[in-house]
């Protein structure tokens, strides 16, 4: 046992707080015995801070923490990424790098669900674009009267990769079969996908498509759309 004096002092009156000196030992305890020179700050270690822990839910798991610098972030770069996010995407980059730059060829195809075309689908698409990322967009790229599916199939032809857009809406979507699930279909086929989930987690993505919801990717509980926009526009920057 050790006496509380140095740290903590005597709270109560003749040290009976103290494990010490209080109780029986009270009476072979003075103020004399104790000399301040036997204590100095070094001698008395706090506790050790617990280490915080990084949000997972951009992979479905936690505790990375969100300082890790992926090898195509600049160092000027706001963002910060987690461990898990930088594992995540670096298959993401290699394909960008493998690819390179294509003439008449777009950086991102962006799949989202018809009913966030008008809402967050072109909020993200705005966002990317004003960071120099060349986004196929079927609310601005398919002319009206042209074939649907076709202008499609040629998008998904010149794009280098593939960024879905997960919400409610979508999983509704993709559940019911359409045109978001055959977007959806060629790029997983292709391996060229990258998942945000917006007002979803990837349990709930998991439950309606195993294959989609087993790809780590970026999550809106981890950061705003407009720092995944910039994490997206590193990652495909050449």
């Amino acid at each position: 046992m050790r006496c509380t004096a140095p740290v903590r002092g005597h709270i109560r009156g003749g040290g009976a707080d103290c494990p010490v000196h209080g109780g029986r030992y009270r009476s072979s305890y003075s103020p004399s015995s104790y000399s301040p020179s036997s204590y100095s700050p070094s001698s008395y270690s706090s506790p050790t801070p617990r280490a915080s822990s990084g949000g997972g839910g951009s992979s479905g798991g936690g505790g990375a923490g969100r300082s890790t610098r992926p090898r195509w972030s600049p160092a000027s770069s706001p963002v910060t990424y987690s461990s898990d996010e930088v594992a995540a995407l670096d298959r993401y980059r290699q394909k960008v790098e493998a690819v390179g730059p294509r003439a008449e060829s777009y950086d991102l195809f962006l799949c989202h669900a018809w009913d966030d075309r008008r809402e967050t689908a072109t909020e993200l698409h705005d966002l990317l674009e004003a960071r120099d990322v060349s986004v196929w967009f079927s609310e601005r790229d398919i002319i009206l009267g042209l074939p649907f599916m076709r202008e499609i199939d040629k998008g998904l032809a010149k794009t280098r990769i593939g960024l879905v857009l997960i919400t409610p809406a979508f999983l509704k979507r993709i559940e019911r079969g359409g045109v978001s699930e055959k977007e959806l279909s060629e790029l997983l086929a292709r391996d060229l996908l990258i998942p945000v989930a917006h007002g979803v987690t990837y349990d709930e993505i998991r439950a309606i498509s195993p294959l989609l919801g087993s790809r780590n990717g970026l999550s809106t509980d981890e950061d705003s759309l407009e720092d995944i926009a910039r994490k997206i526009a590193e990652l495909v920057a050449l």
